[in-house]
């Protein structure tokens, strides 16, 4: 025990002057007590100056343009701004779901994603257990580069790429249905065959960045239980079935929800570059719909109401698949 502690008064005051706990323990005075939250914060404040520019971006970027939804419930004037336009409440919204092509809209975005995501979503999962289970490195590096090459191609030079091989007059794929005897197809011109092509075109493009992540998961799964299997006999598929896949199911329902949470979020650019006069009753999706009549008509109210709608269903279906995830036993994102 220190000198301090022992030479203190009947108040339990060092000769230092500081208080002096039961314990031995020199106490804080009063007047230096610092909150435990500011305490951590101090401690660490390195960390939060290096996430200081990612929490700017992301308020300035992201949470700024938020006060522009008001525009959906006002008749917006550019001369008026925001607050000076008059309110005319839901009247954008109701204009829509009355016109003609609401539902031809609503139903081909709705469609075109879910095809995306029953196709585009397990095939990652496959490839990324296949990669798992492949012994020969050489083999395996090369499946993973030729897999993940494609993502790096941006969506214009895709589109270009689909444009030339589909082409009528000189297109790879019609001059080998020529070949033998078929007649040629305008493949881009047929408006059931447009979500065919835009979904597997994005499965080609986005299958191998998409097993990154799975095969992250499958690293982290205890190489033990797979010799402890083996040598009970199990056979491989009953390995992948029993401990691959129990492993990375929190991973799978976790970006499943995230991948439902924006099942109305098509991508634009790619629906919009294949888009033509011939398949535009399959091509026209929300987005593209709210670009022509948002900057190219200069309906600016209408098309934020537009978005504002198709936003609320992607937070409604993101609540609802992860409260349903949450009941059946799994993780939830939050």
């Amino acid at each position: 025990m220190s000198l301090e502690s022992t030479m203190k008064n009947r108040d339990g005051v060092g000769l230092t002057g500081r208080a002096i706990r039961p314990d031995g323990r020199r106490a804080v005075p009063r007047g230096r007590n610092v909150h435990p939250g500011l305490h951590a914060f101090l401690r660490s404040y390195q960390l939060y100056l290096l996430l200081l520019p990612t929490l700017i971006y992301i308020l300035v970027f992201h949470y700024g343009p938020m006060y522009g939804v008001l525009i959906a419930f006002k008749d917006f004037k550019p001369h008026l701004g925001i607050l000076g336009s008059p309110w005319v409440g839901f009247r954008h919204f109701i204009r829509f779901f009355n016109s003609p092509n609401c539902w031809i809209i609503v139903w081909n975005t709705l469609g075109l994603s879910l095809y995306q995501l029953a196709a585009g979503f397990p095939i990652p999962i496959f490839l990324a257990m296949a990669l798992n289970i492949v012994s020969g490195r050489y083999f395996k590096n090369t499946v993973q580069m030729v897999t993940y090459a494609p993502h790096f191609i941006s969506t214009v030079v895709m589109v270009g790429m689909l444009s030339v091989f589909l082409s009528p007059s000189y297109g790879m794929v019609n001059h080998m249905l020529a070949f033998f005897g078929l007649e040629r197809v305008f493949f881009l011109g047929k408006p059931e065959m447009f979500q065919s092509l835009y979904v597997w075109s994005g499965v080609w493009q986005d299958a191998g960045w998409g097993t990154i992540i799975y095969l992250a998961a499958l690293s982290g799964i205890d190489p033990s239980l797979h010799e402890a299997a083996t040598v009970d006999g199990a056979t491989l598929f009953q390995r992948v079935r029993h401990i691959d896949v129990p492993g990375i199911l929190p991973t799978i329902v976790v970006l499943l929800i995230l991948n439902l949470g924006r099942v109305m979020s098509v991508g634009f650019e790619k629906a919009y570059l294949m888009q033509n006069a011939l398949n535009l009753g399959k091509s026209e999706i929300i987005a593209t719909y709210v670009y022509k009549i948002g900057l190219l008509d200069a309906q600016y109210s209408f098309s934020a109401a537009v978005g504002l709608f198709n936003s609320g269903i992607n937070f409604i279906l993101l609540l609802t698949v992860n409260r349903i995830s949450k009941a059946l036993g799994q993780g939830g994102v939050w």
